[in-house]
């Protein structure tokens, strides 16, 4: 029983601490927000996950080629307009960005809905794995997406904080950081435009 919920944790903090575009965003939105109004953003799984996990669920492997290829694509604009308005705020020496913290959680949200990892970890590995663990219980595939969140949204808050706390390193640090999770965004972008174009 206990198996999947520690299957779930363990998938839970491999999927927070690999990079990534949602990541690349949390530590910019960490950097010119602070920790405290940063961390609702490391929620957004917990919103955006629920459609991706009942249509690759029921789909599993045999959702149509073109829908990945399409939100590659449009998830890759979509870092590029957020990787803009990094680079924006670290031009004008904002410490804290022009947005809500709702905002902020919103575009989290879009950022991870439409990055092809979940939809890809969710119709792989997570789905069917979700799928066996409601075959023997419902109870089952709680503790498997238990485990999964809660070891996620640990990992993401705790990266939140620490990314935070390194701006207090000065002004030069900060700009420094800054345009490195711009170009992180804007890197991440470009290559699910050009693999979700080739694919």
């Amino acid at each position: 029983m206990w198996l999947f919920s520690l299957q779930g944790a363990t998938l839970g903090f491999s999927a927070a601490a690999s990079p990534g575009p949602f990541q690349a965003y949390l530590l910019s939105q960490a950097l010119h927000l602070g920790w405290r109004r940063a961390w609702p953003a490391a929620f957004a799984p917990l919103l955006s996950d629920g459609p991706i996990i009942l249509l690759m669920t029921l789909v599993l492997t045999q959702a149509p080629p073109d829908l990945l290829r399409a939100l590659q694509i449009a998830g890759g604009l979509f870092l590029l307009y957020l990787a803009f308005g990094a680079v924006q705020r670290v031009r004008a020496a904002q410490t804290t960005a022009p947005v809500s913290v709702q905002n902020g959680l919103m575009r989290a949200v879009a950022t991870n809905l439409l990055s092809p990892g979940p939809w890809i970890f969710w119709s792989t590995v997570g789905g069917p794995i979700l799928a066996r663990a409601w075959a023997e219980s419902p109870a089952h595939s709680a503790l498997f997406l238990l485990g999964f969140y809660g070891a996620m949204v640990s990992v993401l808050l705790a990266l939140i904080a620490l990314f935070a706390a390194s701006a207090r390193m000065g002004p030069a640090f900060t700009r420094a950081l800054g345009f490195l999770s711009a170009l992180a965004l804007a890197a991440f972008g470009l290559y699910q435009i050009i693999a979700g174009w080739l694919r």
